[in-house]
């Protein structure tokens, strides 16, 4: 069922999948075997939802098995990783962190994840995922919520760091009756492009690079890195 859902999705022009943890669940994706996730099934199936525990293990064997397949077809996997919308929202279950035994399991080695939203507040803990082969990050939403010096705080950090690894984005959607898509998408574009500036100029006034570089860098961030990826 898996495989051939995949592949007329992408044959629709679909480029990823998303999930939407961490909005119901933690991004703590064990490794399960799956037998074990074979005899959950067989006994909850048609009964309703197994217990938490088993649950669980039944999510973290699909998850594996359709971010493996996904790298098969060359489509990327995306999952949020950002505080969410939601009084109690579990910010602790999208710390990116939870997902470094995804990001090093051998059998996901062609899958390509990209951490939605730049993991803020765990944005230094992103920073260091960044040099796995199969990490990406887009900055999508944190250009809605942070001003753009502090944006650019962080975007330096990360350009300084692996740079070819940052795509722009802007989470562009309907939050309310007083802010429609558009001008979700305005706002985030607007603060996305003036941060990466500034993170560049700051860059250029310190010496690390030239303004060549800069301006290669901002191709890169707001166009090349996402057109590699997602081989557009």
């Amino acid at each position: 069922m898996v495989t051939p859902t995949l592949e007329r999705q992408k044959r629709g022009g679909a480029i990823a999948e998303k999930f939407e943890a961490a909005y119901l669940r933690t991004l703590a994706f064990d490794k399960v075997d799956g037998a074990a996730a074979g005899r959950i099934y067989a006994q909850f199936a048609g009964k309703g939802a197994p217990p938490d525990a088993e649950y669980k293990l039944l999510q973290d064997y699909l998850f594996r098995y359709i971010a493996a397949e996904c790298g098969k077809l060359g489509m990327a996997v995306h999952l949020h990783t950002m505080t969410g919308a939601g009084s109690y929202f579990d910010v602790g279950g999208a710390n990116p962190l939870l997902l470094e035994s995804v990001l090093e399991d051998p059998t996901l080695r062609q899958t390509k994840f990209v951490m939605v939203h730049g993991g803020w507040p765990f944005t230094r803990e992103i920073t260091a995922l960044l040099e796995k082969p199969n990490a990406y990050l887009d900055y999508s939403a944190q250009s809605l919520v942070l001003t753009p010096a502090a944006l650019a705080g962080t975007l330096r950090e990360w350009l300084e760091w692996v740079p070819e690894k940052v795509m722009f984005g802007t989470d562009a959607y309907p939050f309310s009756n007083e802010m429609g898509w558009e001008e979700s998408g305005w706002i985030a574009a607007r603060t996305g492009r003036q941060a990466l500036a500034m993170a560049l100029t700051g860059m250029m006034r310190d010496g690390e690079i030239s303004r060549q570089r800069a301006s290669e860098l901002a191709r890169m961030v707001l166009r090349d890195n996402a057109r590699a990826l997602y081989g557009l």
